[in-house]
């Protein structure tokens, strides 16, 4: 069974993402929060994360660049619902630049069940070197 670490810091998002993944026979692993996903990864071996880019007490891409860190052959997949409230100036691809900060690839908020296995499907897939991906 393939164990899945889940780090956001909205208790829906996380509890969505778990009943889909465990209907799939994943065991999954909620952390509602950057330090409590970091503890989980410390006590634990994952095969796969899903790790929010923005959190409460980490700043912007902290997140994926530290969880990348913490286990660097583990898959990442980066999840913002992030949008500007002014859209005077193009915002930032806050998804594109997480793919710089180690995740393996990257979905926006919302997303749909058939669309996060899609992506999970093809991150626990891959074989060899990481090719990083957008996926919106």
């Amino acid at each position: 069974m393939k164990r899945i670490l889940v780090v956001d810091d909205d208790p829906l998002i996380c509890g969505a993402i778990r009943v889909w993944l465990e209907q799939r026979g994943f065991a999954v692993v909620v952390a509602g929060g950057g330090e409590a996903g970091l503890n989980a990864l410390e006590c634990s071996r994952f095969d796969l994360m899903i790790v929010d880019i923005f959190m409460p007490h980490m700043s912007g891409f902290e997140s994926v660049r530290v969880f990348h860190q913490g286990a660097p052959t583990v898959p990442l997949i980066a999840i913002s619902g992030y949008v500007f409230a002014e859209q005077r100036t193009p915002a930032p691809d806050f998804l594109n630049m997480a793919l710089e900060f180690g995740a393996t690839r990257c979905l926006r908020k919302p997303f749909t069940p058939s669309m996060l296995l899609s992506v999970i499907d093809a991150c626990l897939l891959k074989s060899g070197p990481k090719e990083a991906r957008l996926v919106v």
